[in-house]
C-alpha cells in the first residue's frame, strides 16, 4: 500500500525577480523535497496578497508574474512533480478568506508580531490598506484550500501559521467537523536560510538594492561581488583581516562546497596576506559555478514564454479543481449550500 504522501502549500509575492536570497532561504529546499516524491507540492504566485500593499501600481505585479515563474523554472521547480498556480486564478481562495473572516477580530489581526513589524517597516501608520490587515486569512484560506499540512515558511513566519492553525481549530469546533488541516511549519536550520546583503545589511532585499538576482549576467554578478562589503579595517593585503562580519566570508560558507578551501582561506585572511580582490575573485568564480546553470535555463524559458504561460494556465486549473472541492465541503459545513 503506497503511503500517503504530504501536502506543501508555499510561494512568493510577485514584485520582482527573485534573488539568491530567496534560493538559499527557499527555492533550493522546494527543489529537494519535491523530488522526494513524498509530497504533492503546490507553489503559489502570490499575485493578490502582492496586491494588498501595492493596488496603485499593478503593472507592476503583472509584470513580475512572468519574472517569478521563470526563476521557479530556472531553479529546478518542476511542473510534472510541483503544481506552479497563480492566487487570483483560484476564485474559492477568495469566498474562504470571507468565511474565516468571521472567526477572527481585528484586534488578534493588529496582534499578530509579522503583521506589527510590516505595517511599521512600510511606514502605514493609521493607514493600513484593510487587504493588507487581513492578508494572514488570506494565507489561511491558501493553506487550508489544498489542505496544506506542510509549510516552508521562515522563522518570522511562525505566527502567521498560529493565525492559520487558530482559524482550523475555531471552524472544526463551531462546526464540529474535521475538514480543515492544521498545518506545521518547516522551518530552515537555524543560521541559514536569510542571507546578508551585498552592503553587510542583515537581509538582501529587492527594497535596498543590495541584492544578486538569479537572472542577472555574469557581468553583473561580477561588478556586485567586486562591490560586497568585506572588513574595513583591511587596508592593506599585508593587514590581518576579520571574517565576522565580512560578507565574501558569509557568501563563501553558504555557496562554496569545498569546505576545507575555505578555511584555508581564512586562516590566511586573518593572518594577513590575502587581499580583498583576490577573494571576491575566488567567491565570484563560486557563485558562477552555482548560477551559470540557472541561467542558461532561465534563457530558455524565456525564449518560449507560450510553454511557460501554458504551465502557469494547467497548474492554476488543477489546484481549481482541489480548492473548489475544499470550499463544497466548507459550504456543507457551514449549511449555505442551499440548492445542492
Amino acid at each position: 500500500m503506497a503511503e500517503e504522501k504530504h501536502v506543501i502549500l508555499t510561494g512568493d509575492r510577485p514584485t520582482g525577480k527573485l534573488h539568491i536570497g530567496h534560493y538559499v532561504g527557499s527555492l533550493k529546499n522546494r527543489v529537494e523535497l519535491q523530488n522526494t516524491g513524498k509530497y504533492d507540492t503546490f507553489i503559489m504566485i502570490a499575485d493578490q496578497q502582492a496586491l494588498t500593499d501595492n493596488a496603485r501600481d499593478p503593472e507592476k505585479i503583472r509584470r513580475s508574474l512572468h519574472e517569478v515563474a521563470l526563476d521557479y523554472l530556472a531553479v529546478g521547480i518542476d511542473p510534472k512533480k510541483s503544481t506552479i498556480l497563480v492566487q487570483s486564478q483560484i476564485p474559492a481562495l477568495s469566498e474562504l478568506t470571507m468565511h474565516y473572516l468571521n472567526l477572527v477580530t481585528v484586534s488578534r489581526l493588529r496582534r499578530n508580531p509579522t503583521v506589527k513589524t510590516e505595517i511599521k517597516q512600510k511606514k502605514f501608520g493609521e493607514s493600513v490598506p484593510a487587504g493588507f490587515l487581513i492578508y494572514p486569512v488570506s494565507q489561511a484560506a491558501d493553506i487550508t484550500a489544498f489542505k496544506a499540512d506542510t509549510v516552508p515558511v521562515g522563522d518570522d513566519q511562525e505566527p502567521m501559521l498560529e493565525q492559520t492553525r487558530e482559524i482550523v481549530r475555531t471552524f472544526n469546533r463551531i462546526y464540529q467537523q474535521d475538514i480543515l488541516v492544521e498545518p506545521e511549519g518547516v522551518f530552515p536550520p537555524k543560521g541559514q536560510g536569510r542571507i546578508p546583503g551585498l552592503d553587510g545589511n542583515a537581509k538582501m532585499s529587492k527594497s535596498l538594492g543590495n541584492a544578486i538576482y538569479l537572472s542577472d549576467d555574469a557581468d553583473t554578478v561580477q561588478k556586485k561581488v567586486m562591490s560586497m562589503y568585506t572588513d574595513p579595517t583591511h587596508i592593506k593585503v599585508s593587514d590581518p583581516g576579520h571574517i565576522e562580519g565580512n560578507t565574501v566570508f558569509t557568501y563563501l560558507d553558504i555557496f562554496d562546497p569545498d569546505k576545507e578551501q575555505v578555511a584555508k582561506l581564512k586562516e590566511q585572511y586573518q593572518a594577513g596576506g590575502l587581499g580583498d580582490v583576490k577573494i571576491k575573485r575566488y567567491l565570484n568564480d563560486v557563485l558562477e559555478a552555482e548560477l551559470a546553470p540557472i541561467r542558461k535555463r532561465r534563457a530558455e524559458y524565456a525564449a518560449n514564454i507560450d510553454y511557460v504561460d501554458q504551465v502557469l494556465k494547467e497548474g492554476s486549473a488543477h489546484a481549481n479543481e482541489i480548492a473548489n472541492q475544499t470550499l463544497k465541503e466548507v459550504r456543507d459545513a457551514i449549511g449555505i449550500n442551499y440548492f445542492g
